[in-house]
């Protein structure tokens, strides 16, 4: 009988103790039921990163080296040139000319504006001003209301009958054919010069505008910035030869992939090759959004396009005032 208050008491202390064990037991049991789905979910989130890593590793390229060798930047700059030229087989200038004069005139025209709106303008210009002599003749204020549409029309509309008169005094009404000729007209600069040796006289040179000098510095084929500097350091790096057309896959890839705020790099074929991805989009479907041009499936700049250039896709821009 005396025994019976320890009992008592011993089960009144244990009560607490077979609580707490019973919690615990039933949390492990819990526990082990959630196990097998946390960890599936841990397992399927980090194989779903593997496979992004691993995606990621067959276009982005490995940083390049910071002190790239001569030799192997021309090989990835030529190699680049290269697979563009398998992209834009069908490159071309996008200004649209029927000679040299036409070119001259349209390349000056072309500047602080786009290529499609000068091929828009200068068939009316070229309708009543056909030849250099009619040109340097020519009412300003008429030239000017024509140009209007290409912006600084004042200034251009000075440059063209400027360089007309030029062409009329200095070289008997023709476009001349050597650089330093080209550079003595009014407004006409290294680039423009370039632009008419390379696609109408078939001499080699190298166009710097704003979509050369960008992506060969991203590229990081330079880092100078002054376009002669940069003509001459990666003219150093191709053969004379190869230097028209490399403006023009440089130019192209420009303006239909990398662009400048926005690089669609998850679309672009040399992405292996560029320093630079990652700085736009990657994920590939995002990009082709971005595409421009024939590439994206809109009109080119050319009312009039080579054949070439139609018979991959490509389609012809509307004249002005077009809907």
């Amino acid at each position: 009988m005396k025994k019976a208050p320890t009992r008592k008491a011993t089960t009144a202390k244990a009560g607490p103790e077979t609580a707490t064990k019973a919690a615990a037991k039933k949390a492990t049991k819990a526990s082990a039921k959630t196990a097998p789905a946390a960890k599936a979910a841990v397992a399927k989130a980090t194989a779903k990163k593997a496979a992004a890593k691993a995606t990621a590793a067959k276009i982005m390229p490995a940083e390049p080296p910071r002190a790239e060798s001569h030799t192997a930047l021309v090989r990835r700059a030529r190699r680049i040139n290269r697979e563009l030229a398998e992209v834009y087989p069908y490159a071309h200038p996008e200004l649209d000319f029927e000679n040299p004069f036409q070119l001259l005139i349209a390349t000056v025209l072309s500047a602080q504006t786009t290529d499609l709106r000068v091929n828009q303008t200068t068939p009316g210009l070229f309708a009543k001003y056909p030849t250099p002599e009619d040109l340097a003749a020519a009412n300003p204020e008429e030239v000017e209301e024509i140009l209007r549409p290409t912006g600084f029309f004042r200034a251009k509309t000075k440059s063209v009958i400027g360089l007309s008169k030029g062409l009329v005094e200095q070289f008997g009404g023709e476009v001349p054919g050597r650089l330093e000729d080209l550079v003595e007209l009014p407004g006409v600069g290294r680039k423009t010069a370039f632009v008419v040796l390379g696609n109408a006289f078939g001499r080699p040179g190298i166009t710097v505008d704003t979509h050369f000098q960008r992506l060969v510095r991203r590229w990081k084929w330079t880092a100078e910035t002054d376009p002669d500097k940069i003509e001459a350091a990666v003219g150093a790096l191709f053969p004379k030869s190869d230097w028209t057309d490399l403006s023009h896959h440089v130019v192209w890839h420009g303006r239909r992939i990398c662009h400048a705020r926005k690089p669609a790099c998850g679309a672009c074929p040399i992405a292996p090759l560029c320093p630079a991805y990652g700085e736009g989009e990657t994920d590939p479907e995002k990009a082709k959004k971005l595409l421009k041009y024939e590439k994206g499936g809109f009109p080119g700049q050319r009312l009039k396009p080579p054949q070439a250039y139609l018979d991959a896709g490509g389609r012809p821009a509307p004249p002005l005032g077009a809907a």
